[in-house]
């Protein structure tokens, strides 16, 4: 059956940034959805006030009879009661990742994957697109600050769907190998660094996985890839190979690369020309880098260099990454989703690229047991970046505890001298005590909860 045919979905885990972005297209192709998640969020609540019903019990019950189509996260227990009760009836179950290659199989596809920073640039090659005007329909793993969403559509209708979009736009999830569900026209990968071992145990696995993404990309397609790095591609005859980096020798780079008011501004270098005095709307040399690759993306697709500067200068960000909350002389709050050494050195290094005269003071809360057995050391050298740490304990997600592994074993390794231990329900104090001039609220779990706290903490600072 034809996937756009179900009128009756439900969501298992529907709370999920991609499993929201689904929902939403689901809904705005006709479809009658609901969903269950576990815990109350702003998101869920927003799911609601659309039309989309969101439950929080585990009850087969609540599910809707009639259903036709069931879509779950790999994230959800095997004895949820609800996945059990669909199991045993019989009702087609399909795990996010499918459904998503089953729709962006109807069109060009554009995905970007990568260990760091695909979400940004999925969310700047949306919005490219939007601005030059292409259909698109776009599915975000975070909530664009332009457009309030993680479903960005252009040129389409909000209702009452007429067909397919030029381009669908995806982020390629490394994690449980969804992104071998896509089937691309073009593809972006902007790094393949360790993580998920606990899916693919070592490093070289991981680069391997990349390596067979790109046998997938369509025949004359282009594969966007940045510089040096350890990826072998797979039936490269099949496609383009571009490359993109902040250095030169690329076939994309930066030139002229300046300051001005805390934002980059600098010439685009490209293969066929030079496209002068380029704005950046968000701080942060990661930044600059995630601009020159979905400008690559933008090349490739037609967009004109007009349309392209203006896009660029004013694309706001991705709720979560790098999200100013509070800027005043005296006080800087940035909330940010980083939860991998590397992005928590990127994100750390910019910040003191900013406010290189400011004492920066982070809180972190680990993600995930594995992760942080896996690179506890590299964690402790990222954050010994900050002046001022206050670690949170680990955010299991889908996970048990693993014996001797806490934020107590990390907290040790860090060689800093202001450090502590911390709950949530402490960090006003802990932050009244400690009076922080610039503030990081980092990591993937549910540190999120904490942000609009702080920000009123702060408000009148």
């Amino acid at each position: 059956m034809d996937i756009l045919q179900y009128r009756s979905v439900y969501f298992l885990g529907i709370g999920g940034i991609g499993m929201s972005a689904l929902a939403r297209y689901f809904r705005w192709n006709g479809a009658s959805v609901s969903g269950y998640d576990k815990t109350e969020t702003a998101l869920t609540r927003q799911l609601t006030a659309e039309g989309i019903p969101v439950h929080y019990d585990e009850n087969p019950e609540l599910i809707p009879d009639p259903v036709d189509l069931v879509v779950y996260t790999p994230a959800l227990p095997k004895d949820h009661k609800e996945l059990l009760f669909v199991l045993e009836k019989g009702v087609p179950l399909k795990k996010r990742s499918e459904v998503l290659g089953m729709i962006t199989g109807k069109a060009k596809t554009i995905a970007i994957a990568g260990t760091h920073g695909k979400t940004t640039i999925t969310t700047m090659v949306a919005h490219l697109l939007k601005a030059a005007g292409k259909e698109s329909i776009s599915f975000l793993g975070g909530i664009s600050k332009n457009y309030h969403t993680n479903l960005i559509l252009s040129g389409m209708p909000e209702c009452q769907p007429t067909g397919l979009p030029e381009y669908f736009v995806a982020e390629a999830d490394e994690f449980d190998r969804s992104f071998l569900r896509l089937f691309p026209s073009i593809a972006v990968i902007t790094s393949a660094d360790a993580d998920h071992l606990d899916i693919y145990g070592t490093l070289d696995e991981v680069r391997l996985s990349f390596g067979r993404f790109t046998s997938q990309l369509q025949k004359n397609g282009t594969l966007i890839l940045k510089k040096g790095m350890g990826i072998i591609p797979e039936k490269a005859e099949n496609y383009t190979i571009l490359t993109y980096s902040l250095e030169s020798g690329a076939d994309f780079y930066p030139e002229r690369v300046r300051l001005e008011k805390s934002r980059f501004v600098f010439d685009l270098v490209t293969p066929g020309r030079t496209i002068p005095d380029i704005t950046l709307g968000l701080p942060g040399k990661f930044n600059l880098e995630n601009a020159i690759a979905a400008s690559a993306v933008a090349c490739v697709t037609g967009i004109t260099d007009d349309a392209m500067v203006q896009a660029l200068g004013n694309f706001e960000g991705v709720e979560r990454r790098f999200d100013f909350q509070v800027l005043t002389d005296d006080f800087v709050y940035i909330d940010d989703y980083a939860h991998h050494p590397e992005e928590l050195k990127a994100c750390i290094r910019a910040v003191r690229e900013i406010f290189p005269d400011k004492k920066i003071t982070g809180i972190f809360q680990p993600h995930l047991f594995t992760r942080t057995r896996d690179f506890a050391d590299a964690f402790a050298r990222s954050l010994e970046l900050l002046d001022v740490l206050i670690l949170l304990e680990i955010y299991p997600a889908r996970e048990n505890p693993l014996p001797g592994i806490d934020s107590a074993m990390l907290l040790e390794k860090v060689k800093i001298q202001n450090k502590i231990l911390c709950s949530k329900t402490d960090v006003a104090a802990a932050l009244k005590e400690i009076n922080p001039q610039v503030l990081l609220t980092l990591g993937a779990g549910d540190i999120d909860q904490l942000v609009k706290p702080i920000r009123e903490l702060f408000s009148n600072k």
